[in-house]
């Protein structure tokens, strides 16, 4: 695989992350095509994939719900990226996800399937699918 594309493609995750724990859903929606699609679990009741959420508009709407937490920290552990041709690409992403409500962090412990296009001279997410690996809770004793 070129470096320049695994360059853009590690730039388009770490940014998904970093707008995640900023709140700035907008932006976080237009990483994605604008059909694309981000599927997510339901935890705790399911941890595997199953809510298909199409399109920026459903996609800005579902991650408000990154508001309600007092702070989030999504930390990429691991990246790969396999070049289709010279337009797609798909990768798997490791993330550990920090969600604090109240003294309480729920860490998810996950992985992203991802499916890249190259659109209009930049990279975006055509499908992005979150699985769950497992989650555990701890107590924080502060936070900024």
């Amino acid at each position: 695989m070129p470096e320049h594309l695994r360059v853009a493609l590690g730039d388009l995750v770490h940014r998904y992350a970093a707008l995640a724990d900023q709140r700035r859903t907008e932006e976080l929606a237009a990483l994605f095509t604008e059909d694309g699609e981000l599927v997510v679990p339901t935890p705790p009741e399911r941890l595997e994939p199953h809510l298909e959420l199409r399109g920026r508009a459903a996609i800005t709407e579902h991650l408000a719900v990154l508001s309600g937490l007092t702070l989030t920290s999504h930390q990429l552990v691991g990246e790969v990226y396999d070049a289709l041709d010279d337009t797609r690409a798909t990768g798997r992403v490791a993330c550990v996800a920090h969600h604090l409500d109240g003294e309480r962090d729920v860490v998810w412990h996950l992985h992203y399937d991802d499916t890249y296009v190259l659109e209009a001279g930049a990279w975006r997410f055509r499908r992005r699918e979150l699985h769950l690996d497992f989650i555990h809770t701890q107590r924080i004793s502060a936070h900024r």
